[in-house]
């Protein structure tokens, strides 16, 4: 049994996680929250792509007050990402948020954790309780002798434990670090002394060509160890990319099944047609088809582009003009070059 069957299960807006619930997709606004019409719009966007739970900032108060007509226009639950002011998680849950990201420490003295405590209680709203290596306390610096995977647990333990002692546990547990390999040593620690569900992620990755790889690797390490019950691929991009990099990385470990795979040849020199172009155009049209459990190759090479193709759904080849359609390793029909990818996608609708 894997570590996200054990844990506990929350729910937050419409959306169940833990305990065995499929890994949730996350991202987060880069609008500013008070601009309803930009933020709605971008959370569209996100929804479009397979978003399952945003997240908005919340500075201010025409920040939280805003939450309340961004809420009404979108269809997936809506986090408040609160970082100082304990006013503003409270302000952010009066107005809807279905759960408040919130670092203690930050918040200030006991009393006014125990006022977000209480106002979350009363709704019954998430609080996601968040650490990252940067907020680490003076005391755990100087007694583990810098950033180390053991003493963001500890910090994030002895939050969670606050919340806890004043008699509230629908909590969500995150502890992020830029180092890959901390991060991951991380969660397999905290994994093991807590059953609250995991929000998993890479902070800080860095842009859409490096921060895809750290994420991933990352990512890899933690998912396949059953870690995890939210992820966030974290990217300096439109949030969008980060939405179509988890989901291929759910694809990938097996934890989603849903989405059309794009296998595709590296060049050589028997390579007659863009293939390059070809394969960017094929990835951007299965983007369409997230109903669909299926693998699509596109290979360079009407030589060698059947055989390689075998374990693929449907593929197509080309060269010199002219493309070939395969199923499964067969192929059905020759077609012009220019036609391909215009075949491809009736292909992929029949399915």
């Amino acid at each position: 049994m894997s570590y996200r069957e054990e844990t506990k299960e929350i729910r937050i807006g419409n959306v169940r996680i833990g305990h065995g619930n499929p890994v949730a997709i996350q991202s987060m606004t880069n609008t500013p929250t008070a601009d309803v019409s930009a933020t709605v719009a971008q959370i569209h966007a996100l929804e479009k792509a397979g978003c399952e739970i945003v997240r908005c900032t919340v500075p201010d108060e025409d920040s939280a007050k805003a939450l309340s007509g961004i809420k009404k226009q979108i269809s997936i639950p809506l986090v408040a990402d609160i970082h100082f002011d304990y006013k503003m998680a409270i302000m952010a849950m009066e107005n809807g948020a279905d759960k408040i990201r919130i670092n203690p420490g930050n918040i200030g003295s006991a009393d006014k954790v125990r006022a977000v405590v209480d106002c979350a209680r009363e709704r019954d709203i998430p609080i996601r309780v968040g650490v990252n290596s940067g907020s680490l306390e003076k005391a755990l610096l100087e007694k583990y002798g810098g950033v180390t995977a053991e003493g963001i647990v500890e910090s994030a333990l002895d939050k969670v434990r606050l919340i806890e002692d004043m008699g509230y546990d629908n909590l969500v547990i995150s502890i992020k670090s830029s180092d890959v390999l901390m991060c991951a040593r991380a969660y397999e620690m905290i994994s093991e002394k807590t059953d609250h569900p995991l929000h998993v992620g890479i902070t800080e990755a860095g842009t859409v060509w490096s921060g895809n790889i750290k994420s991933a690797m990352g990512l890899a390490l933690i998912l396949s160890k059953g870690i995890g019950d939210t992820i966030r691929v974290s990217l300096s991009a439109d949030p969008v990319e980060e939405i179509k990099s988890a989901k291929l990385i759910l694809r990938t470990l097996g934890l989603r099944k849903n989405g059309v795979t794009v296998v595709s040849c590296p060049t050589c020199g028997r390579t007659n047609i863009d293939l390059i172009g070809l394969a960017n155009q094929v990835q951007t049209l299965v983007e369409e088809y997230d109903d669909k459990d299926l693998k699509v190759a596109v290979m360079g090479c009407v030589v060698n582009g059947p055989g390689e193709a075998q374990e693929a759904d449907i593929g197509i080849a080309g060269g010199n003009g002219e493309g070939l359609l395969i199923k499964k390793g067969e192929v059905i029909r020759k077609v012009p070059e220019a036609e391909l990818l215009d075949v491809l996608r009736e292909e992929i609708e029949k399915f």
